[in-house]
């Protein structure tokens, strides 16, 4: 009888199951272990993803330093992620260095020595270019900008609506006509003009140190708002530069904003075209005189149409606007200087 031949091996035998197990385990170990010893690059990005990121400020924009220990950012904007710092030893930990430019000085001795690898730096201003000196000192210098000019990398802007749901409008009781809060008062600007030749044809309410009538901080929205129009006037004409003339003086004390300032397309960019009056709607500041002397109830009450739907929020604290940083940063372009800071301010 012959002898059998021994059958080809199979995976499925016990022996091949046993095989089989006995190499996944071996496979197994070795994965673990050169993960172990020497983690993908995939593990550490995302651990540094799920870090705060460590924004720096550099010297504070206004004179009274907050407080920015803890997590301010979630505490106070619900901003998540976010550690602001004013350390400077903190300089090689921070992803972001903020530098406000009413802090900086022609040359560089005021900056960091050095700049650690993939760290970005922040030119920060809230003035016009009218009002901003030295600008061309700092080109080549930063990589991003953070302005109330809507094309900034990160805006910031003085003010803006936000819907509410009230549906309710609120006009304050009225005592005169015009009302106007000014501090620095100088003959060469065109607000001084404006206002010069339009006091000829009505009384304009004056307040504020350049009259020798300065308000506290909680009483200017009262005295402005018992006028039914507010001369919002800009110290300088440039673009997007609205400021609290409109959102705080007029808009949010509940007065209609009679504005001088960019065009009024960029206004209404902000605000609802029916809120506002410009002074280049009139061929003369006679014409726009007796259009505020004569305007009747009916009329008046139309500017409000956007209480409404909207509400004005202020932008005061400058933990909140930094915060944004935050929230702006995925987004934002890497690897970009401005190469020239005072020719891109002035476009």
């Amino acid at each position: 009888m012959a002898q059998a031949l021994p059958l080809p091996w199979s995976p499925w035998s016990r022996s091949g199951v046993k095989a089989l197990v006995t190499a996944g385990l071996f496979v197994t170990t070795l994965w673990n272990l050169r993960c172990f010893l020497n983690p993908f690059k995939g593990s550490r990005e995302d651990s540094k993803h799920m870090e705060p990121l460590v924004v720096l400020v550099w010297e504070w924009p206004s004179k009274q330093v907050p407080n920015v220990s803890g997590d301010v950012c979630r505490e106070l904007y619900s901003i998540t992620g976010c550690q602001l710092t004013t350390e400077r030893q903190l300089l090689h930990q921070a992803d972001v260095v903020v530098f406000p430019h009413v802090r900086l000085h022609p040359g560089q001795d005021r900056l960091p020595k050095e700049r650690p690898p993939g760290q970005n730096w922040v030119w920060v201003s809230l003035e016009s270019p009218s009002n901003s000196r030295a600008l061309a000192g700092w080109n080549k210098t930063f990589n991003w900008v953070m302005t109330y000019r809507q094309d900034s990398d990160i805006f910031i802007p003085y003010g803006k609506l936000v819907p509410n749901r009230s549906a309710t409008v609120n006009i304050p009781a009225k005592t005169n006509l015009v009302s106007w809060v000014i501090s620095n008062y100088h003959r060469t600007q065109k607000r001084a003009e404006v206002y010069k030749n339009l006091s000829r044809y009505l009384h304009v309410n004056v307040y504020g140190r350049a009259n020798n009538k300065p308000l506290c901080k909680d009483c200017l929205l009262p005295t402005t708002s018992k006028s039914r129009f507010y001369l919002a006037f800009e110290n300088s004409i440039h673009r997007d530069y609205i400021t609290e003339k409109l959102w705080r003086n007029s808009l949010l004390a509940g007065t209609v904003p009679v504005v001088l300032g960019p065009p009024r397309a960029n206004y209404e960019q902000f605000v609802p075209a029916d809120s506002f009056i410009h002074v280049d709607d009139f061929g003369s500041l006679e014409e726009l005189a007796t259009f505020l002397k004569t305007m009747n109830s009916s009329r008046y009450q139309q500017f409000f149409a956007w209480q409404r739907r909207f509400s004005v929020k202020l932008y005061t604290d400058w933990r909140e606007r930094i915060c944004t940083i935050c929230t702006a940063y995925p987004h934002l372009p890497r690897g970009h200087l401005y190469p020239n800071l005072q020719s891109w301010f002035n476009s």
